[in-house]
């Protein structure tokens, strides 16, 4: 039975290790244990672990665990105690639960096989054909919402301040968050006091450094955009009450800092505990204390509250024309193993989103989306349902607002049938923490609210970490206007398709240099990118909306 026991934790950790590396900011692609002896030991110890839980043996492997992580160790004595507390009892639920075979869970988990090759994974939405009539939409408003001829809107996204950041702590301690404690090795210098590039979050003084500057140097905010994720990267001490008190933190602080503003805010990955864990069965220690705070404290429509207790997501007008959608994205995350029970369109969000995109559409209404993971990182099905979605109501949307991989980019979404079109655009903004190797930073977005089209421009604003710590001072740099650094007439999604082909013609020009300088948030940290990096950037970021689409990405698959 021991070693029946081994098997079983030699698995949890081959899964557990992968959340951990989940956890880590995304260049492109997901980085996966994707080597073949991953995935053929997973092959091998599942079902030995299915075993295991069949028959109720499961509840003592907890420990021995543990002693195994340290013993060979697999991560630091704390991540071992912690990631192991953590995502058992999950991992054995999904193991029980779910339908898939012993090679699709593998395959799924670490990426061996391609999610098209899994049938349980295949499933497709109904999209209604046009609009035939359209309907007034002059007696839905009855609110006194903002109109003007244009809107400024604050996007904050990661914000991961970290309470426990330490001054002069060790900023290479080997864990999935570092710069609270210990002593710098021999050579390396200690974490900054006002943050740090190595694998650590965002102090609270930072941060509120950051806001403060934000009230007194952007005026003309009438409202903003929270794309989620407010734990620190501790994850392997995540829990329910920490999480809810951590959330309950950022909600005051932004409500403190914008008391007279509207705040729209979604769910990100790590608003769970265990984090990316959302269950499709039951989140109500979570959805209930969002749905108060969230109405109560950012001023959310009581309309708003059904939704948000289901999954976490709902609609509301922002403007008198213009309707935001706030999508709970860690529904369709790969990394979401809940989903590996059943990945159909979950909490029928998908369907809901369409039903709402048919009603603006009829009424006239222009409609914003915001979300937290890009829909590149969703799995497959839902990731190309939702890139249907956009072609068919490319009319109706006119803003898509994501978050995530901590790094400042965009991505275009382009004519299902004719991928010279591009159809709609979607932006990723820079992330607020600095995790890891980046500056922090916000973005801010001027939309026409008379015609409501497209962005008409967008800001980016840094704190130089570098200067910050070397003069002690917060140093802040409006980084770039996209209109203004990229020479573009307009922020239409065929302005940015000519950008990209002016960057594919001049791949080792001065803009094209100038796309991953602002993609790094200009960071001196970041590693240098060469053509090949490059090209990546542009066919796999850039050009790439759907997951394991290789239209354009192919060649680095």
């Amino acid at each position: 039975m021991v070693i029946l026991g081994y098997f079983y934790t030699s698995l949890f950790f081959l899964l557990t290790l992968q959340q951990w590396s989940n956890a880590l900011p995304i260049f492109e692609t997901k980085t996966h244990f994707t080597e073949m002896t991953s995935c053929e030991l997973c092959n091998f110890l599942l079902p030995i672990a299915k075993d295991l839980i069949a028959v109720d043996e499961s509840s003592w492997i907890e420990k021995i665990g543990v002693t195994l992580c340290e013993y060979l160790h697999l991560a630091d004595d704390a991540v071992c105690v912690g990631m192991i507390n953590e995502y058992n009892h999950v991992l054995i639920e999904i193991l029980r639960y779910s339908p898939l075979s012993t090679k699709e869970v593998c395959g799924l988990a670490f990426g061996c096989i391609r999610q098209a090759d899994i049938p349980a994974l295949k499933w497709n939405v109904t999209i209604p054909p046009p609009s035939k009539q359209i309907i007034s939409s002059s007696y839905l408003s009855n609110v006194h919402l903002p109109t003007k001829q244009t809107l400024t809107v604050l996007h904050l996204a990661d914000l991961h301040i970290d309470e426990h950041y330490q001054p002069g702590s060790n900023a290479n301690c080997g864990r999935p968050l570092c710069c609270r404690d210990g002593t710098p090795k021999e050579g390396e210098i200690g974490a900054g006091f006002w943050g740090d590039y190595r694998t650590c979050d965002l102090p609270q003084w930072t941060a509120k450094n950051i806001l403060k500057y934000i009230v007194q140097n952007e005026e003309q905010i009438d409202f903003i955009y929270f794309t989620g994720d407010i734990a620190p990267h501790d994850v392997w001490q995540q829990t329910q009450d920490k999480d809810l008190e951590e959330i309950s933190y950022t909600t005051r602080l932004l409500k403190e800092t914008f008391p007279n503003k509207k705040i729209y805010p979604c769910v990100g990955n790590h608003e769970s505990a265990p984090p990316d864990l959302f269950s499709t069965y039951n989140m109500s220690w979570l959805y209930p204390i969002l749905a108060n705070q969230w109405i109560s404290q950012f001023g959310l429509s009581e309309q708003t509250r059904d939704t948000i207790l289901k999954g976490g997501y709902y609609t509301t007008k922002v403007t008198s024309n213009i309707r935001l959608i706030s999508l709970n994205m860690n529904y369709c995350s790969e990394n979401n193993y809940w989903l590996f029970i059943n990945s159909t369109d979950p909490l029928g969000q998908l369907q809901w989103l369409i039903q709402w995109l048919q009603y603006a559409e009829q009424h006239q209404e222009k409609v914003h989306i915001i979300g937290h993971h890009p829909p590149r990182m969703c799995m497959v099905s839902f990731s190309w349902a939702y890139y249907s979605i956009i072609n068919r109501y490319q009319n109706t949307i006119t803003g898509q607002f994501f978050a995530h991989t901590h790094h400042d980019e965009f991505m275009l979404f382009y004519d299902e049938k004719d991928f010279q079109k591009p159809v709609s655009v979607a932006y990723i903004s820079p992330s607020f923490t600095t995790y890891p190797n980046l500056n922090p930073g916000y973005r801010v977005y001027t939309i026409d609210a008379e015609n409501t089209t497209f962005v008409l421009d967008h800001r980016t604003v840094i704190l130089n970490l570098t200067a910050t710590n070397l003069y002690n001072t917060t140093t802040f740099i409006n980084e770039y206007s996209a209109k203004s650094a990229y020479g573009m007439k307009d922020l239409s999604p065929q302005e940015w398709n000519q950008l990209i082909l002016r960057l594919e013609n001049d791949i080792d020009g001065e803009t094209m240099g100038l796309v991953y300088q602002f993609f790094m948030k200009s960071s001196v940290a970041g590693n240098s990118c060469d053509r090949t990096c490059r090209m990546k950037l542009i066919n796999c970021n850039l050009k790439t909306a759907r997951a394991q689409d290789t239209t354009f990405c192919s060649e680095f698959l």
